[in-house]
């Protein structure tokens, strides 16, 4: 039986001024090491569902939290503020909530250069590190692609089915996003 995720949330701040940090909690509530799933540039916490169920059946406690701007998360009011020292001091934020001494963290993308910063700090609480989709090089290529994205990517849909259009359209290089394919 797939488990159920709470949703929580925690004050991160800027120099702006403080901001809404939104994220999914899975698993049992005092799991000793959890695992902190961390989405790319333009994702968010319930691309891990999978991952989370899968991890929660073995036991382990699974924390996806919402960049700031993402998902369920409160945008920051600065947009210069939107760069990697933020975002490492919001998810150090997130894992203090946690009260966990450790977290074995997953990144994908941008998700994963924040770990990578994390993880090389001293005093990291990070026990073990998973990336995906990215390395210590980014291709100008890559970056061309996701500017491109960036730059054209809707600020509203007026249907979820215009919604879902559109990533199908903008996703097609990943794969079949169909609904026959299980991916809605």
């Amino acid at each position: 039986m797939p488990a159920t995720p709470r949703e929580r949330s925690v004050s991160g701040i800027s120099a702006a001024g403080f901001h809404r940090l939104a994220y999914v909690d899975w698993g049992p509530a005092n799991g000793d090491t959890p695992v902190l799933c961390v989405h790319g540039v333009t994702r968010q916490s319930r691309d891990f569902d999978f991952l989370a169920n899968t991890l929660t059946r073995m036991g382990r406690r699974v924390i996806c939290p919402d960049l700031p701007g993402r998902g369920r998360s409160e945008r920051l009011s600065n947009p210069d503020d939107y760069a990697l020292p933020q975002y490492c001091a919001d998810i150090n934020t997130v894992i203090a909530r946690t009260g966990a001494q450790a977290v074995d963290y997953v990144g994908t993308s941008l998700g994963g250069l924040i770990g990578m910063i994390l993880a090389g700090m001293v005093g990291t609480n990070i026990r073990r590190l998973v990336i995906n989709d990215i390395g210590p090089y980014v291709s100008s290529t890559g970056l061309s692609r996701i500017g491109a994205y960036l730059r054209e990517l809707p600020v509203s849909f007026t249907t979820l089915e215009k919604a879902q259009a559109y990533f199908r359209s903008v996703l097609e290089p990943y794969g079949d996003l169909t609904e026959s394919s299980g991916i809605t």
